[in-house]
């Protein structure tokens, strides 16, 4: 209540400050600073009588930085211009200058390598030295070194050499080199062409294309891939697990054909041979002889059943043409599978005969 009645009583009293009196200049002056400082302590809050000096202090010393901030510094240069190399370094992206860069460098090492690969290499500088005629003698009478790796050992004339010689590097050959006797290496690389009068080879692989224009005759061929013969091919025997003739091939046997194998086994049925009847089999899965004897009142049906050593993949074809008037008397008749075949007959076969049958089986 205290303050609101001091804010009363000063009131008017600021309302005459305010009222500006005409007096003198001088008098104005002072009157102007005096306004000065009401305008200050009007620029004070409303409330700046409830508070301490203290308070009244720090609001003021709080303003103050406020307006220093604010307030631009004259004593701070002004900001340098950036130039526009700078600006255009700041718009350009600096993964791009890096890509850019690699790729100079790129082309860099590729012309420098291409023009370092098209330069002719130097050419070896080797010392020559002649040897003298002590040096010759020396030579044909002991061991001599003449010059080291760096130096050249020419002969103009011709060289006979009785002994041995041993060659440490590599041997290089510019015309032709001609043998009196055999060449013994452990392996020879021959890169272009080669012809070859009489030749022995333990073993020979070829890895690409061979071509053999004359006649070769080897004693053990075995060929693990495709084998294509233009020409006639004559061999003492071959050997094949599958012979395939293919489009219009003509296989011709002018001589006779023999199906060889191991023999077929056979089951004989002791009613139809009758008491003490027997029967056998020789040949092949392929074809052979069934043999027949008959013993004491045969019967009807099948003599023999004969089973096949290597089983066919379906039912095969068989051929049974009978041997002997006994046997051409009889109504046979065969049973098949791919596993065997029976010859049988539809009536009694004679008593104590002999007769056979012959057979061929095609799958």
């Amino acid at each position: 209540m205290d303050s609101e009645e001091e804010k009363d009583k000063e009131t008017p009293e600021e309302e005459e400050k305010d009222t500006p009196d005409q007096d003198s200049p001088e008098e104005q002056g002072d009157d102007g600073d005096d306004n000065a400082d009401e305008e200050i302590k009007q620029d004070a809050p409303a409330d700046a009588l409830s508070k301490t000096p203290e308070e009244l202090e720090e609001e003021e010393s709080e303003r103050e930085a406020e307006e220093g901030e604010h307030k631009p510094d004259d004593d701070q240069p002004e900001e340098k211009k950036v130039s526009k190399f700078r600006q255009i370094l700041r718009r350009v992206n600096i993964y791009l200058l890096l890509f850019l860069l690699i790729i100079i460098i790129g082309a860099v090492i590729t012309i420098v390598s291409y023009l370092n690969s098209q330069q002719e290499p130097p050419e070896p500088n080797i010392a020559n030295q002649e040897l003298t005629d002590e040096e010759l003698r020396q030579l044909a009478t002991k061991d001599v070194s003449v010059g080291d790796t760096s130096q050249t050992l020419t002969i103009n004339g011709n060289a006979v050499i009785a002994g041995q010689t041993l060659m440490r590097g590599n041997l290089n050959v510019a015309g032709n080199l001609h043998t009196g006797g055999s060449i013994q290496a452990p392996s020879l690389t021959i890169s272009g062409e080669s012809n070859l009068g009489s030749t022995q080879i333990n073993n020979l692989e070829v890895a690409q294309t061979a071509a053999i224009e004359g006649e070769t005759t080897a004693g053990s061929l075995k060929v693990s891939g495709t084998s294509s013969f233009g020409g006639p091919m004559t061999a003492s025997q071959i050997t094949v697990t599958q012979l395939v003739m293919s489009g219009s091939g003509i296989l011709q046997v002018p001589n006779h054909v023999q199906f060889t194998g191991p023999t077929p086994s056979r089951s004989i049925n002791s009613t139809t041979l009758g008491s003490g009847g027997t029967a056998s089999v020789n040949g092949s899965d392929t074809s052979g002889t069934v043999n027949i004897n008959t013993g004491n009142n045969p019967k009807a049906g099948c003599f023999v059943e004969i089973k096949f050593k290597q089983p066919f993949s379906k039912q095969p074809r068989v051929i049974v043409t009978p041997i002997g008037s006994a046997a051409g008397s009889l109504n046979f008749y065969v049973n098949r599978s791919p596993v065997s075949f029976s010859i049988c007959s539809t009536n009694a076969a004679q008593a104590n005969k002999s007769f056979a049958f012959d057979f061929f089986v095609a799958g």
